[in-house]
């Protein structure tokens, strides 16, 4: 019964969160009116969702989330850095090929918007099998490196998120 009723959870409450911020107001009917979106919304667009992933909401969500934010922080600080003070010519910008253990859109698409997100790397191309992903680094000393630290920081994280 809850699962008709609530196809899609987080899809909900983002709804209500993002109808409350568009009509910039707090009141119980703007609420209402949320709520009604938010329940009305996923349960038609349900049947577009077959084969919706199964996403783990806990600890290893928020830590996620925090080390995304920590690491924009450190990353705009970083080519702050290098577009103050570092000649062109001395930019070691690479193209990182990064293979993904990922097999869910939804998690690959996770993983391109969060390199993306983060200053100084932009995700370009999937692979059209899914198991690439082509990203670009302003600044890298070691590529393989790189690769490696996406792996270990990002995708890890996302294989337990998206399990």
């Amino acid at each position: 019964m809850i699962g008709k009723l609530l196809p899609h959870p987080a899809l909900s409450a983002t709804l209500v969160v993002v109808w409350m911020l568009l009509i910039n107001e707090l009141s119980f009917g703007g609420f209402v009116l949320g709520l009604a979106i938010g329940l009305v919304v996923p349960i038609i667009t349900s049947a577009f969702w077959p084969d919706r992933p199964r996403v783990r909401f806990g600890p290893a969500t928020w830590g996620y989330l925090a080390l995304v934010l920590w690491d924009i922080i450190a990353a705009s600080v970083q080519v702050a850095r290098i577009v103050l003070f570092t000649p062109s010519a001395k930019l070691r910008s690479a193209w990182l090929v990064v293979p993904l253990d990922l097999t869910s859109p939804e998690a690959i698409t996770a993983l391109a918007g969060t390199i993306s997100l983060t200053p100084g790397t932009v995700s370009c191309d999937v692979s059209s099998c899914g198991r690439v992903l082509l990203v670009h680094a302003l600044d890298t000393p070691d590529p393989a490196a790189e690769v490696a630290r996406i792996k270990s920081r990002y995708e890890a994280r996302l294989m337990r998120i998206f399990a």
